[in-house]
């Protein structure tokens, strides 16, 4: 019995995803548990598996192409079996996404409806210079064993001409051009066996000029699942949810000289200030529950544990893996897992519980010469810490003007949960653990 493939949810917010790369081929045997293609999500790269025994009879969506969640991107069959329904049903769903068609069997192969010309049209020519060149015509290729397809320009979907990708790979591969071959698949189609009466025929080979095109204006880049999730996931944020802003500024000199001596111990762990932060903060929040919560609609649920969202940038965005329990860990534990989640999600090898869960998030831009910023609430969480650059700056100390290292926080709040005090009272402790940050080695 065949097996659908479906684009599944692999992650919990996942609602469309897009096929990187398929890992097996049509025709290839499938068994279950094989993994079929690397899906991107909204969050990471992840592998489909398959759900059935058989053969790969139909690959329905293309790489670099995009489904919902839920559609037929491919089918398992055994090799005998009658799968024409099958694809036939799940095509428009794949090709609105739009998809890679698939390739079709040749004795079920539909007739196109309307009544086609006995050639192909001819290949499209630059425009003549002066003197104009003696044309060139490409040879008619007539076909005998199946009815010939319709003009080029009527073979065309959504302007892009229809052929399997498998008839596009051997183009490709022998320099043939698409528009001089008769398709003879649905609605004029060009399939595999199409390609190679061409090549038989003696079709000609010569690849299409490219274009002449002195300077692109612009360019418009395809927004990938990561990029799609992180724009709704704003206005979602930004829309609904109340943000006001509260700033600290720390003295970051003990800090800084704990570092240095931490380091210079080489325990298996060197410490950045971001870790640094990451505990101080864990342990604020395990101090003030009410700022460690989640927005709930009708309730506000207050978190016993803290799991920080660390913002890692990636190359289609930003993504917050969590380091879970951060209140409970060494901060030199804390720096070896942010160093694995930061690499794994650069990799877009993250696994969805680790980057779901968090009860706080911090992002850290001082690494970029950043002072201060404002960061976007990550619902339902409710609030986020934007971490500007340890600076050396002078201040007033004592009666006297000296030059501390200095490094502005500025706290964004959900004021549906947090109120202005709350928030400030949370700040002052997160300030006085850094300035005294023995604790954080705990």
């Amino acid at each position: 019995m065949a097996t659908k493939v479906h684009m599944e949810a692999l992650s919990p917010t996942m609602e469309e995803g897009q096929v990187v790369k398929w890992l097996k081929a049509e025709g290839d045997e499938i068994a279950a548990g094989d993994l079929l293609a690397e899906i991107e999500t909204d969050k990471a790269t992840m592998e489909l598996v398959a759900r059935g025994d058989g053969v790969l009879r139909a690959i329905l969506l293309g790489e670099g192409r995009t489904a919902p969640v839920g559609d037929v991107i491919a089918v398992i069959a055994a090799a005998d079996e009658d799968v024409s329904e099958l694809v036939a049903a799940a095509a428009p769903a794949s090709t609105a996404s739009p998809a890679a068609e698939v390739e079709e069997e040749p004795a079920r192969t539909a007739a196109p409806t309307a009544t086609p010309p006995s050639h192909a049209a001819p290949a499209t020519t630059p425009p003549p210079t002066t003197p104009p060149p003696t044309p060139q015509p490409t040879p008619p290729v007539v076909r005998t064993d199946t009815p010939a397809a319709p003009a080029a320009e009527a073979r065309k979907d959504g302007g892009r001409l229809r052929a399997s990708p498998v008839a596009r790979r051997l183009a490709r591969e022998a320099g043939l051009r698409l528009e001089a071959v008769v398709g003879s698949g649905p609605r004029g189609r060009i399939v595999k066996r199409d390609i190679e009466a061409a090549l038989a025929a003696g079709t000609a080979t010569a690849p299409a000029p490219m274009p002449d095109v002195p300077g692109e204006d612009f360019v418009d880049v395809p927004l990938t699942q990561i990029r799609k999730t992180i724009a709704r996931r704003l206005v979602e944020s930004l829309g609904p949810v109340p943000h006001f802003f509260l700033t600290a500024d720390a003295d970051m000199a003990r800090a800084t000289e704990l570092r240095q001596q931490f380091n210079e111990l080489e325990l298996g762990a060197r410490i950045s200030f971001n870790d640094i932060v990451i505990k101080a903060t864990a342990l604020a929040l395990a101090r003030h529950p009410e700022c460690n919560a989640w927005w709930g609609g009708d309730h506000v649920r207050r978190h016993n544990r803290v799991h920080i969202g660390v913002a890692v940038a990636i190359d289609d965005g930003l993504i917050t893996p969590v380091v879970r329990d951060a209140h409970a860990r060494p901060v030199a534990e804390i720096s070896n897992e942010v160093k694995e989640l930061a690499s794994l999600a650069r990799a877009k090898r993250l696994t969805p519980d680790q980057y779901t869960g968090s009860t706080f998030s911090i992002s850290n831009l001082g690494m970029f010469g950043i002072e201060q910023f404002t960061g976007v609430i990550n619902p339902p969480e409710a609030g986020i810490l934007a971490v500007g650059a340890v600076e050396e700056r002078p201040v007033a100390l004592d009666g006297r003007v000296v030059v501390r290292p200095r490094m502005r926080m500025t706290m964004s709040c959900d004021h549906r949960i947090i109120d202005g005090a709350q928030g400030a009272r949370f700040l002052a402790t997160l300030k006085d653990v850094l300035e005294k940050p023995l604790s954080v080695l705990l």
